[in-house]
């Protein structure tokens, strides 16, 4: 099958590698421009069989790349996506609406996820045990070494980051030899489709990576329940990762799953820099990130002059047309989701929030959003509300400021703004949450160390080039004697 395109361009090879049918009018999604409505591509409906032709071609075909062979691969990879950075960014604008400044960042990111990926490949991973180190003990030595699965890797992907979601789960999987089929998501699968082109022109075998487009009604079920799949690796939200535990039974899962995360400023906090970091935190990437700003706890001392402080870098942030060079934020996936923010910041206003800047609505176009006097049990902060809204919530001691944090069912990453030690080791032994930075927004991070989070936010298994690298291998053991 082959995707049919018209604003962007049309991708190198075929869109769909496990067959050469011709697509009919009927099995197409369309793909279009949130700023306008327009489609700018489409691409092919799977159906439930070309998922199991993809699954057993990929079942089927064993992979033997040395470590230098996927190191190289990896690396001419990321030198392909950096002599192409400003083609791919607007592919990302177009198809997710995010602005060409965030675009730019997210296929930088990506070369820096196949560089570590590449690194990786490098890397022996066995180790060695001495077996005399009891007194029943023998002299042998244990030996341990990765395998890749014996099955194929089942990766499903979300809208909010088009091309970075993709290759975290992708160039592991190649880095470790394994053979993956991904599902990106049907509001934005042309970065993994451009993604495969490239590690294709890259010298991937075609085999190793499969990338099947549909209505995830349709064959998201084959994608857990395949007996050829070893894991299901997903990012997304809540209902459907607690869906895909249930449904994808004996089978490992990684789940990488919603935020409600927290940026905490205590009263010693600098309240212009801690500002700085909600605005980024909250508005950058139009918000949709499961690490983005979305409380903002105040310690009671400092809430006016935050609140001041923020309000001013608010106002400031632009936003509008996505692939206008100068605007700081374009729009959110579509006007549903729109919709979602306006009617929960009006809800929390009706309920006693204060609307300080923003809650303008133009379709998908949504505005940089602050609200003060906010309580926890209001939805706009009780749910994850994934979009640019900022809702600052106040408190009195380090005591509450952590009750507030871990009141939420979530658990993925926090912010912490303060300069005492001693409140820093009290928010890092106590906050359950997966991840704590001190002066930096919750969603810092370089793309090798260990990333997840506990309680609705995943089920514990880190993500992040190393950890994944890790997930998705075995490790075997052997001995000889020594």
């Amino acid at each position: 099958m082959k995707a049919q395109t018209s604003v962007v361009d049309q991708p190198q090879r075929e869109a769909m590698r496990i067959a050469g049918d011709r697509v009919h009018s009927d099995r197409v999604i369309e793909i279009r421009y949130p700023w306008t409505n327009e489609v700018v591509a489409t691409v092919p409906k799977a159906s439930v069989e070309d998922v199991r032709r993809a699954f057993r071609i990929a079942h089927e075909y064993k992979p033997k790349l040395t470590r230098h062979e996927r190191y190289k691969i990896l690396m001419k990879a990321g030198d392909i996506i950096a002599a192409r950075k400003e083609k791919l960014a607007r592919m990302l604008t177009l198809e997710s609406g995010l602005c060409i400044k965030d675009a730019l960042y997210e296929v930088g990111r990506a070369s820096d996820v196949l560089l570590f990926s590449a690194q990786q490949a490098l890397v022996d991973d066995g180790q060695s045990f001495s077996c005399d180190l009891t007194h029943h003990g023998k002299s042998r030595r244990v030996y341990t070494m990765r395998e890749p699965m014996l099955g194929v890797i089942s990766a499903i992907t979300p809208f909010n980051h088009p091309l970075n979601q993709v290759i975290h789960k992708v160039a592991p999987s190649v880095a470790t030899n394994n053979r993956m089929v991904l599902k990106p998501t049907e509001k934005t699968p042309l970065a993994a489709l451009a993604l495969a082109d490239i590690l294709y022109e890259a010298g991937l075998p075609p085999q190793m990576l499969s990338v099947i487009t549909g209505d995830p009604r349709e064959i998201a079920d084959e994608m857990l329940t395949n007996p050829m799949v070893d894991i299901v690796t997903f990012t997304g939200g809540v209902p459907i990762g607690k869906y895909i535990a249930a449904k994808a039974a004996y089978k490992r899962q990684i789940l990488e799953l919603g935020g409600n995360d927290p940026l905490v400023v205590m009263d010693d906090a600098d309240v212009v820099k801690a500002a700085d970091l909600a605005a980024n935190g909250s508005y950058k990437n139009s918000g949709q990130r499961c690490t983005a700003v979305k409380r903002i706890l105040v310690h009671e001392k400092v809430a006016a002059d935050f609140t001041e402080a923020l309000l001013a870098k608010t106002k400031a942030w632009t936003y509008g047309d996505p692939l206008d060079p100068k605007v700081d934020m374009g729009t959110v996936i579509d006007e549903t989701a729109a919709k979602l923010f306006e009617r929960r910041v009006n809800d929390a206003t009706a309920q006693g929030a204060r609307l300080l800047c923003g809650n303008i609505r133009n379709g998908a176009s949504y505005s940089p959003t602050l609200i003060d006097r906010v309580k926890p049990e209001m939805e706009v902060v009780h749910e994850e509300t994934f979009g640019p809204v900022s809702p600052i919530m106040t408190f009195k001691d380090v005591d509450e400021a952590i009750r507030l944090v871990n009141s939420t069912a979530f658990g993925l990453s926090s912010g912490v703004c303060t300069n005492r030690m001693d409140d820093i080791m009290r928010f890092v032994r106590e906050l359950n949450v997966g991840s704590v930075n001190i002066w930096e927004v919750p969603g810092y991070r370089l793309e090798v160390t260990p990333f997840g989070g506990i309680k609705d936010s995943g089920l514990g298994v880190k993500e992040g080039v190393q950890e994944c690298c890790k997930a998705f291998t075995n490790v075997k053991t052997y001995s000889m004697p020594w």
